[in-house]
């Protein structure tokens, strides 16, 4: 199974970026593990929220195909301890899955085509991080829930 995180817009941070490459290279000996950025629309001035949602929304679902489970990203989704996440994790992947794709949206959240088209969706937490950090703080707990899944000594339990 091939494991996906969909963005919209892509990292400026050096450091996020650095960051990022050091977990997705971890998580590299553990199972494929894909970033995939959509870039970021241009002349959004005369749009509003809706409208971003919606056009972000058509290129994310252009993404997917209907055998992948899609996971938004979202505040309103199931928080998770991260042994939690591990067990959610291991359920996806026993599933026979091809392809399991988390999806962090734009500035506004996901248009309703997006939350119609979820099979689920997950909080990283109540706070509020910015879309950059979010992907990093996912790349990690990611990498973080395939070492308790192998019993390994980087989660402290």
């Amino acid at each position: 199974m091939t494991i996906k995180l969909l963005c919209i817009g892509k990292t400026d941070n050096r450091e996020l970026k650095q960051l990022i490459e050091v977990y997705k290279k971890r998580l590299q000996f553990y199972n494929k593990f894909e970033i995939e950025i959509i870039p970021d629309l241009k002349k959004t001035k005369n749009l509003d929220e809706n409208q971003q949602k919606e056009k972000e929304g058509e290129l994310i679902l252009a993404k997917v195909q209907n055998s992948d489970y899609l996971v938004l990203l979202d505040e309103n989704g199931k928080e998770f301890s991260s042994e939690k996440f591990s067990v959610y994790i291991q359920k996806r992947l026993n599933s026979g899955l091809k392809q399991l794709i988390f999806v962090i949206g734009g500035p506004y959240g996901f248009s309703e085509a997006v939350y119609q088209r979820a099979n689920s969706k997950v909080a990283l937490s109540q706070m509020t991080f910015s879309h950059q950090m979010v992907r990093l703080f996912f790349t990690e707990q990611l990498y973080r829930a395939f070492t308790i899944l192998k019993n390994e000594p980087y989660h402290h339990r």
